[in-house]
């Protein structure tokens, strides 16, 4: 049923009519100083189906954003994109080991939420976390190198996949739903702290069942945190269908006495003013929200998920034909001759160019010290005389 709702919400996005809204200052007649010519900005709307409330709302259906807003939002989308894509090269050449999940399809949910806050504004989320870390500050570079288990990762080579950080971006967490709880602590600590800022934590429909969540929703609300919990539904659980595994896949409810919203999370624009409202909400004291971004990811759970044995090549087709974020902003961008054909297609080679360069230069990078591994155990000056390693043999002191 979502899948089908899904389809039909993006499919009505970009059949709407979309209009501009102009947005310049003239200069005073005969006057010898012109004032600056505003950057032109564009209005679009979306259907009634983009968004659903429970105890809240509405969420205006429009977005207004400017030339150079479209081209980076459709930017971080298009690097997001050849960044997991390489991922999967490398994983298959046994460059990357261990745990490996990619967020290809779903890359509006990072891009469109990292536009609608603050850069102070913290976020939490589970192991698909490349795309987060990208747009809180982490270079290709650092990505791809954490993954190879470099030293120039963004973790130094000791997180991998699932434990990646930036600024204000508290991971990458590997325990199925712990960061939820994590995510309220952070709140906790932004509303003590009177930081003016909010936190967004992120969790899957697969980990929406876990008692802890709702353990956090109590406390947040207790306590009126500035918390935002998303859960990112992009149908599966693994290889198990949410239908299979929840009563009510109605996420954005299931909050109760905390007011929720449900997302088209496969438009970028829909997201950031959701994202927006959202942290609006959370700021003016409101309290907690619980926000469902309904989305879909192309690949397995994991690279060693093919994903085909739980859903058809044909479901994984539709979605990708009618439904993906980076071409259906493409052709916002073209419907209103924002951008030519040639100049996206200059974007994209740029994309491929910069994460091929980023790959060549992760791969150059060596792996670390052994002695890095005892490291970021201890703050400095709190360590203790001695700690032990994987062996009785091998120990490290501190000095």
């Amino acid at each position: 049923m979502l899948t089908h709702t899904l389809a039909r919400t993006a499919s009505a996005a970009r059949s709407i009519g979309m209009r501009a809204t102009p947005s310049s200052v003239a200069p005073r007649l005969f006057s010898t100083t012109a004032v600056p010519r505003a950057e032109e900005t564009y209005t679009f709307t979306f259907p009634e189906s983009h968004y659903a409330y429970h105890n809240c709302g509405p969420i205006p259906l429009e977005s207004t954003a400017t030339k150079d807003e479209l081209v980076e939002l459709y930017r971080t989308m298009a690097v997001i994109r050849r960044l997991e894509t390489a991922s999967d090269q490398l994983y298959k050449a046994k460059l990357i080991r261990g745990f490996c999940h990619l967020s290809t399809g779903q890359e509006a949910v990072a891009t469109g939420m990292s536009a609608g806050i603050s850069k102070d504004d913290s976020i939490i989320t589970a192991y698909r976390c490349h795309g987060f870390t990208l747009v809180r500050g982490a270079s290709p570079t650092s990505i791809l190198a954490e993954l190879m288990g470099r030293r120039d990762g963004c973790s130094r080579g000791k997180g991998g996949s699932m434990h990646m950080f930036a600024h204000e971006f508290y991971g990458g967490n590997g325990i199925v739903g712990a960061q939820v709880p994590i995510g309220a602590g952070i709140a906790l600590a932004q509303k003590y702290l009177n930081k003016g800022t909010m936190t967004f934590a992120l969790y899957g429909d697969g980990a929406a069942n876990q008692g802890q969540v709702f353990e956090a929703y109590n406390m947040a609300k207790l306590w009126n945190l500035p918390v935002v919990f998303v859960c990112e539904n992009n149908m599966y659980g693994m290889g198990t269908s949410a239908h299979r595994a929840a009563a009510s896949t109605k996420y954005y409810t299931r909050g109760d006495y905390i007011p929720g919203i449900r997302v088209n999370g496969m438009d970028v624009l829909a997201v950031k003013e959701a994202s927006k409202w959202a942290r609006e909400w959370t700021l003016s004291g409101k309290g907690p929200l619980v926000m469902e971004m309904v989305t879909y990811r192309y690949g397995g759970h994991s690279m060693s998920d093919p994903g085909t044995t739980y859903r058809t090549r044909e479901e994984i087709q539709h979605m990708r034909s009618t439904n993906d974020p980076i071409t259906g902003l493409k052709e916002r961008i073209l419907e209103r001759d924002i951008l030519s054909e040639e100049e996206l297609k200059k974007i994209d080679k740029e994309v491929r160019t910069e994460i091929d360069k980023a790959v060549t230069d992760a791969k150059a990078s060596p792996e670390p010290d052994v002695g890095e591994l005892f490291t970021d155990i201890y703050s400095k000056g709190n360590e203790p005389p001695f700690l032990r390693g994987c062996t009785p043999d091998e120990i490290h002191r501190y000095a």
